[in-house]
């Protein structure tokens, strides 16, 4: 039942963004402005700063989720099918777990693009350890998902939602953020290193495992209130 559920609150999203897919090329244009306005910035006569390939691509990705979180759940809140899902006799965690994931693929799609164009504008070699930068994207992506997903739902009726959202998102996924970029400055540099990628990719698991556990153990609650 559970896992029922959250496929079928992922198919809902799947299949309304098929036929509109506002939420797509919004995220994605934002994604690509942010990288574009940096490379401006840090990119001199051909030469880019160094070292500023990872925190810009990892700052692309935070800016375009917090976009993607509040747009997702604007949504909901115009057609009023968030209140018709937390009225649904359906375990309110499996609505969670199936808004995370619609969440997690669209900034899959939105990193598909950013990586090449990262890579390409700071020639940056991102594509040396693939695995690893994957690694490093799924694992930061689904802990920083985990609690927008989390915040967004709960602050979906404030008026000041889209102010709110960030101020409680950001203090919190900062562990997160600081991991995926110092993941990812270890993979650019001239010799990779390996075992220290590894080691935030293990840590950024421990945040995804806890903050999903958290995630799942006060959503009914929040909801709820």
């Amino acid at each position: 039942m559970f896992l029922k559920v959250a496929l079928l609150v992922l198919r809902k999203d799947f299949a309304i963004e098929v036929r509109s897919r506002e939420i797509l090329f919004t995220t994605l244009f934002f994604a690509l402005s942010c990288v574009l306005v940096f490379s401006f910035a840090f990119v001199k006569e051909g030469e880019p700063l160094e070292d500023a390939a990872s925190g810009i691509l990892w700052i692309a990705i935070a800016f375009a989720g917090t976009l993607a979180l509040g747009r997702t759940f604007e949504r909901e809140r115009y057609g009023e099918t968030l209140r018709a899902l937390l009225l649904a006799p359906a375990p309110r965690p499996a609505i969670y777990v199936g808004k995370l994931i619609g969440i997690v693929l669209l900034l899959v799609v939105a990193e598909a693009l950013l990586v090449p164009l990262v890579a390409l504008l700071f020639q940056a070699t991102l594509f040396a350890r693939p695995l690893l930068l994957s690694g490093l994207l799924l694992a930061g992506t689904i802990g920083f998902c985990a609690v927008g997903t989390l915040f967004a739902a709960m602050l979906v009726r404030a008026r000041t939602r889209d102010v709110m959202l960030p101020i409680l998102l950001y203090p919190i996924t900062v562990p997160v953020i600081i991991a995926g970029v110092r993941g990812t400055s270890a993979l650019l540099q001239a010799t990779p290193d390996e075992a220290a990628a590894t080691m935030w990719i293990a840590l950024l698991v421990c945040f995804d495992v806890v903050f999903v556990t958290l995630a799942l153990w006060t959503f009914e609650p929040l909801m709820t209130e």
